[in-house]
């Protein structure tokens, strides 16, 4: 066989296997629970100015929204970080303590799992909820990093944050330089890990989308004692000066925390905010879970004493999971958000990103200061 035949056959060989893996997707991109089912669809992209979407003010590519102004606003498509998302050796650094939680030692949350590879099914008679089979009790560790300001002065009541899915580094950088410039008083967060998996049946699921005060429970009773013992600090009990914030399923826990509990918590940062359909177990007070809260709690209730930050990305998720429910598209719902917040008055502002993913970490880099700013708004600096 000559070089020419060879290198003909070796470029044949190689071609065929290129082929073969673009039609043969990896284990991590197939649905769950169908080994040979095809990798998800990519999300759309969203035009902000869709019919039925909220009305919004265009930004200049690469600016914020302004931090002290309420409603809807469109990001351009590019996303640097914002000065505040690096660090500078010049502004003094918080410290960072860290410690882990096990399910054993939980009195709300002594942990389940679903089995890998597996998701659930519809349920025949009512497409809003879905049948999980394999979830089951089963330990888990969760990690919780504690960041506390260089200007904390010890014995004084300080304001906080409370952050689903920590450690969030990206925070506590944000936070170094906003508090250093005066623009955000100076807070303490404490960051904590999730107890494993996402979604139904998960134990993340079950503390991130269940519409109860169940975790805000968990966190006032299990966590934030902790917190003060082990490290010292004296947490506010102001729910002006307690915030939580999260992304996707952490951002809805992060509503659901003020909503469920307005008396310890007033204020709400959400990227990608999964209000969906993703409850479970069913509870028949709120059948569609997280979408209830545009679909029926916030337009039928009073208006509680929240103020909100949002973003969703024009490419965020849609019909992420085997539901068709017409309650799994991530745009919608936070558009659905913007629009009966404004129409109870709420102290809201939504921002819509272009060339943005689901919980885009660039959007997040360049608009976490803003976020902050805004959140904290008529708050004591």
């Amino acid at each position: 066989m000559n070089l020419q035949t060879k290198s003909a056959l070796a470029f044949l060989l190689a071609s065929a296997a290129l082929l073969a893996a673009a039609q043969t997707p990896p284990p991590a991109q197939m649905e769950p629970g169908n080994a040979t089912h095809p990798p998800r669809p990519i999300p759309p992209t969203r035009d902000p100015h869709t019919q039925g979407y909220v009305a919004a003010k265009e930004l200049p590519d690469g600016a914020n929204a302004p931090p002290d102004s309420d409603g809807n606003f469109i990001l351009g498509p590019t996303h640097n970080p914002a000065p505040e998302a690096v660090e500078r050796d010049s502004v003094p650094r918080g410290t960072v303590y860290e410690f882990t939680m096990n399910s054993a030692d939980s009195k709300l949350y002594p942990g389940i799992a679903r089995d890998p590879y597996t998701f659930g099914t519809p349920d025949p008679n009512d497409p809003a909820k879905l049948i999980v089979t394999t979830s089951h009790p089963a330990p888990y560790t969760r990690h919780v990093a504690v960041y506390v300001p260089a200007q904390y002065v010890p014995g004084t009541a300080a304001p906080f944050i409370v952050g689903a899915d920590g450690p969030d580094r990206l925070l506590f950088t944000v936070l170094d330089n906003l508090i250093a410039e005066h623009k955000v008083p100076a807070m303490i967060v404490i960051s904590i890990g999730n107890g494993s998996g996402d979604a139904q049946g998960s134990e993340r699921g079950l503390e991130y989308d269940t519409m109860s005060g169940r975790y805000a429970e968990f966190v006032e009773k299990e966590v934030l004692p902790l917190v003060e013992s082990q490290y010292h600090v004296k947490l506010t009990r102001d729910p002006d000066g307690r915030a939580a914030m999260g992304g996707s399923s952490g951002a809805a826990c992060a509503l659901i925390m003020a909503w469920y509990h307005p008396e310890w918590y007033h204020r709400v940062l959400s990227y990608s905010g999964t209000y969906v359909n993703q409850q479970w177990p069913p509870n028949p007070a709120t059948p569609h879970g997280a979408w209830g809260f545009h679909e029926q709690l916030i337009p039928e209730s009073p208006r509680k004493p929240i103020r909100i930050w949002m973003e969703v990305g024009d490419r965020d998720l849609l019909n992420s999971n085997a539901m068709r429910d017409n309650m799994h598209d991530w745009v919608v719902a936070n558009e659905n958000m913007a629009r009966v917040l404004a129409a109870k008055g709420y102290h809201y502002q939504f921002v819509f990103a272009r060339n943005a993913g689901h919980t885009d970490r660039a959007v997040k880099q360049q608009t976490l200061a803003e976020a902050l700013e805004y959140l904290w708004q008529g708050y004591p600096r």
